[in-house]
């Protein structure tokens, strides 16, 4: 559609760009060390983050990162988790059957790392994404999960992602206990207005762009409207898009970022 219109060979702004091909800040640089470290040393980490900041993304970076050979990455997202079905998912993906009840799926759990690491020396990385929404029950079994072999040693690298919100509950007294068990905190950021136009202009080069498509005004008008959030950043630049190539304009200028906003984003 309008990518031959403006002699793309790919999507620019689409959600299943390889993760090598992104644009990477030096705050989700600094974020996948510490997740790579944290992995490495099976730690407890605590990624938080505004909506459309690229949480999830910089999981999926964080996958695509590590050593297959070396790691297991068990990942979950489910807004209604609890721990009967916290354990039920990681023995799924372990290719396991799980047990019903909660204390025979956790030993179970723990058996079947134990015999990853003992007998494919694999290292598991657990990722719960949308941790933002996990009730005071599952963050109390992740508590208690954590405290293996009389807490002399850490079962798993566990990875809570989720909305600042998770934070905020994080820093109340009565979740004092499983703040103290975190070893990494890291807080993605929104763009800043000259990191939006090497993101922009990246995922442009990936799509085979030989020249700008975005005036600089117009990426004015871009960081505005989506401070700085990679989400909208997306969105936004699609509808520019879309309408350059419905009205033949070759240039997306501030006046066609204003237009869209208005017209179809309001």
């Amino acid at each position: 559609m309008y990518e031959t219109f403006y002699g793309l060979t790919r999507t620019p702004f689409a959600r299943n760009i390889p993760t090598a091909e992104l644009y990477n800040s030096v705050m989700v640089e600094e974020t996948l060390g510490r997740l790579s470290y944290a992995a490495e040393r099976q730690l407890f980490a605590v990624v938080t983050g505004e909506c459309g900041t690229g949480k999830t993304t910089t999981i999926r970076r964080l996958k695509d990162m590590l050593d297959p050979g070396k790691y297991m990455v068990l990942y979950l997202a489910d807004s209604k988790l609890t721990p009967r079905h916290f354990y039920k998912g990681l023995l799924e993906q372990l290719g396991c059957e799980s047990r019903f009840y909660r204390g025979d799926a956790k030993r179970q759990l723990h058996r079947e790392i134990e015999l990853m690491k003992g007998i494919h020396r694999l290292e598991p990385v657990v990722i719960v994404d949308e941790a933002h929404l996990l009730d005071r029950e599952m963050l109390e079994e992740i508590r208690f999960l954590l405290n293996f072999k009389m807490d002399a040693q850490s079962p798993m690298a566990l990875i809570l992602v989720g909305q600042n919100e998770l934070w905020e509950r994080l820093q109340l007294q009565s979740y004092a206990a499983i703040r103290q068990r975190i070893d990494l905190q890291c807080k993605l950021q929104n763009l800043d207005r000259a990191q939006v136009g090497a993101y922009v202009s990246r995922h442009l080069s990936y799509a085979g762009a030989e020249h700008d498509i975005f005036s600089d005004s117009a990426l004015d008008v871009v960081f505005q409207y989506s401070s700085g959030s990679a989400r909208l950043i997306n969105k936004l630049c699609t509808h520019c898009l879309l309408y350059g190539y419905q009205n033949g304009k070759r240039i997306i200028d501030d006046h066609i970022v204003k237009l869209v906003i208005q017209g179809e984003l309001s």
